[in-house]
């Protein structure tokens, strides 16, 4: 009876051996939640795109350990990011003010508030504002260089010419296969 009590007690307690690996804390992330306010960015960084389009780090790649960056874009002008290729991460976007157009791979869709698209890695895709004005927030899993990508594109003082965008592009571990979309 002992040995049956036992091995009852040694099954039994396998899922909890797997629970405390997987929730375990990670020496590299936070032990705290962070808060990040309306209209902040994580780092109190700002970073405008175009001079007029607001992209802010909510969750940085620096608080998941590379695992997910998110950020919120503030759009005040229409159009978009030319068609191109994320080989490493997948990316989210969800609609919280606007319209937009999104092309993933060969399909098109109009989005507008409350709407989620994902867009899985290496297919080709890209985005456009049709409203005046939209906000949406969007993330990458993992995190890669796309936060130094946004700072390179927030730094530039006049909008880059083709070749100038496409090595941005694959400093950054992207690249450019088509125009914008037209819209």
């Amino acid at each position: 009876m002992q040995r049956r009590n036992f091995l009852f007690t040694a099954a039994a307690s396998i899922p909890a051996i797997g629970l405390g690996q997987i929730i375990a804390p990670d020496p590299k992330r936070p032990n705290k939640g962070i808060v990040v306010k309306a209209t902040e960015s994580r780092f109190s960084e700002k970073t405008l795109l175009g001079g007029k389009n607001q992209n802010d780090i909510k969750v940085s790649s620096k608080d998941t350990n590379g695992d997910l960056t998110i950020f919120e874009y503030t759009g005040h002008e229409k159009g978009g990011p030319p068609l191109h290729v994320h080989p490493k991460q997948d990316e989210i976007f969800f609609i919280v003010q606007g319209e937009y157009l999104f092309k993933v791979g060969e399909d098109t869709h109009q989005l507008k508030a409350g709407d989620t698209i994902f867009l899985p890695r290496n297919i080709p895709h890209a985005f456009a504002q049709l409203s005046e004005t939209g906000k949406m927030f969007f993330l990458f899993q993992p995190s890669g260089k796309m936060e130094d990508f946004f700072r390179a594109l927030g730094n530039l003082s006049a909008p880059p010419t083709p070749e100038q965008g496409s090595k941005i592009f694959s400093d950054h571990d992207m690249m450019i296969v088509g125009p914008p979309l037209a819209f």
